[in-house]
């Protein structure tokens, strides 16, 4: 089988990075599973045996087909997985070497608040529609670098605005969530994200719900933020070409399972699973006019499940 298809993932798209990992590990995940309810008396187990790390100033990028398991594997790292007694999760996610699978809603709340910045695909849902933007950038500052009587004027606010790539931050700090743009209000998450100044930003496809020329900029402004920081990124997406141009190692992702992981470059431009030539197999670059559009066949899916039960079996 090819193992590149699109241009979009050659060698001269592929991010250049020096080998990952001279930092210290700040996140570590081992063998964890997610057992999430179906029906009255049904569960399926949507993560299955998953272990990485990020170390710091890393970027980890997660892909897989949609039903994956890789925004599952996101949301429990962060603690947000629905609290329901039939959700269950097990095996380990540590921070610094804490311990937080089992622990209880208060230390979640305090590793949400304190290392891990979070940025959705939607930026409605999680944006509070009667509160104007500043303010609710406001809020995850730190209190004592606060400043300011008008909450959302705050000076600290706005500067986190600028630097999450928005013009005339004090303007649009003082307007609500809808009358913003698409893009506007996706760079207000990377802003309440990176006000805490967190040790990990945790981004789950955010730019699913954005037009290609909005959501190379939005992507444009994560990329210089991070490096402007040093913080590490988990970056989960569909998007191969543009995890291949964002992070420095990656974990494929097949039926809740990780089915090869390693350095970006060259998981990518040399990969060894199937599915993961499956996935590259299916990107098609604008270039390439006339091109007939490729999907997995069932025989290769097959296939792929086969080799995924017989690695869960050894």
């Amino acid at each position: 089988m090819t193992t590149v298809e699109s241009s979009a993932l050659t060698s001269e798209t592929a991010r250049s990075f020096a080998p990952p990992g001279s930092g210290a590990t700040f996140l570590e995940v081992a063998d964890l599973e997610v057992h999430l309810p179906t029906g009255p008396r049904r569960e399926i187990r949507a993560v299955q045996s998953v272990s990485l790390r990020v170390r710091r100033g890393e970027r980890v990028g997660i892909v897989g087909e949609s039903g994956s398991g890789k925004s599952v594997t996101g949301r429990a790292i962060a603690g947000l997985l629905p609290t329901n007694p039939r959700v269950r999760v097990s095996g380990s996610i540590t921070f610094d070497g804490r311990e937080m699978v089992g622990a209880p809603a208060r230390a979640w709340d305090e590793i949400r608040s304190r290392s891990v910045g979070m940025i959705f695909q939607d930026p409605l849902t999680f944006l509070n529609p009667v509160m104007k933007v500043g303010a609710q950038v406001r809020e995850a500052v730190a209190p004592g670098r606060r400043s300011g009587s008008d909450t959302a004027a705050d000076p600290e606010a706005i500067r986190f605005l600028t630097l999450a790539g928005l013009a005339d931050a004090d303007d649009l700090a003082r307007r609500f969530p809808h009358e913003l743009s698409g893009g506007q209000r996706q760079r207000v998450l990377i802003a309440i994200a990176i006000a805490k100044q967190p040790d990990l930003i945790l981004a789950d496809e955010p730019t699913t719900a954005l037009d290609a020329t909005v959501q190379r900029r939005v992507l444009n402004t994560l990329d210089e933020t991070v490096a402007t920081l040093g913080t590490s990124l988990i970056l989960i997406s569909h998007d191969l070409a543009v995890v291949a141009s964002m992070t420095d190692t990656i974990y494929v992702m097949y039926a809740g399972r990780v089915v090869e992981s390693g350095p970006t470059r060259q998981v990518l431009l040399s990969p060894q699973h199937p599915y993961t030539q499956a996935l590259l197999r299916s990107v098609r670059s604008l270039t390439e006019a006339g091109m007939d559009l490729w999907s997995i066949p069932p025989e290769l899916r097959r296939e792929i499940d086969a080799l995924v039960a017989k690695g869960a079996d050894s």
